[in-house]
């Protein structure tokens, strides 16, 4: 009891001490007043700040699902996927982390068209060198270049081919004649061709595996024990010994080059 009424007289004496510095830091503080005004246009420049404010908010909104369609991410991600469904891992490793090995991956691929995006839009844009429309002009382009160099194959070419002819606009004669709005469709249904190409070739050596083990359990008339808890060891020894994130994550790189 007397330790209880001991503790209760030191905490009324620091809140009594320490009330009085709060006070006075308080006082000596400036409390910021945030104001967002909303009013009417009142000339043209004005309207057009307004319009691109809101275009660039719009832009940021939708940036995820740029970078994911039109970069490399769309395939590797794809391919990572297909990897983790091959070994029969579920959670190993976590999806967080293939999502980042995706995207650190994506900005190694794209390490070329990020560096003139910087050097030929954004510091002229930020020096104040080119405007607004300019600078989505120039940041267009290094893009164009990376998705037509991509669908530089017979498979991308039908692609590109197909929404051309759907669009009835450009030319593949002409790669510049073709528009964006083309352009990306087909570089989406490229990499997703690819892609998929790519998951089949990794499942093969493991559907053996999953195969020759699930044939030995059935003749040594072990049908109750399920294959995939001897198969699944031997996936990982095969694709430790081969050295698998190297090999998949060369493949990748090199599939762009």
């Amino acid at each position: 009891m007397r330790n209880r009424n001991l503790r209760t007289i030191l905490i009324i004496s620091v809140i009594l001490i320490a009330v009085p510095f709060a006070a006075a830091f308080a006082q000596s503080l400036p409390i910021p007043f945030v104001d967002i005004r909303m009013k009417e246009a009142q000339s043209p420049k004005e309207v057009s700040l307004g319009l691109q404010v809101l275009f660039l908010l719009s832009i940021l909104s939708l940036a995820p699902s740029i970078i994911i369609m039109v970069t490399s991410f769309l395939r590797v991600s794809i391919v990572l996927s297909f990897l983790q469904r091959a070994l029969s891992l579920q959670e190993t490793p976590p999806r967080a982390i293939i999502m980042g090995l995706s995207l650190f991956l994506t900005f190694f691929i794209m390490q070329p068209t990020i560096n003139e995006m910087n050097t030929k839009a954004l510091q002229p844009y930020l020096s104040g060198k080119i405007g607004v429309n300019e600078f989505f002009s120039q940041s267009e382009k290094p893009l164009r270049t990376f998705m037509l160099t991509t669908l530089n194959s017979r498979n991308g070419m039908s692609n590109l081919d197909l929404f051309i002819y759907l669009s009835k606009k450009g030319s593949l004669k002409d790669p510049a004649s073709i528009p964006t709005s083309v352009v990306i469709p087909a570089f989406i249904i490229n990499e997703l061709t690819v892609a998929f190409k790519m998951g089949i070739w990794l499942f093969i050596p493991f559907i053996v595996i999953d195969l020759i083990v699930a044939a030995a359990l059935m003749a040594m008339g072990m049908i109750m024990l399920p294959p995939v808890m001897i198969s699944l060891p031997l996936k990982l020894i095969l694709f430790i010994a081969v050295d698998g994130w190297k090999l998949i994550s060369y493949q990748l790189v090199q599939s762009y080059r």
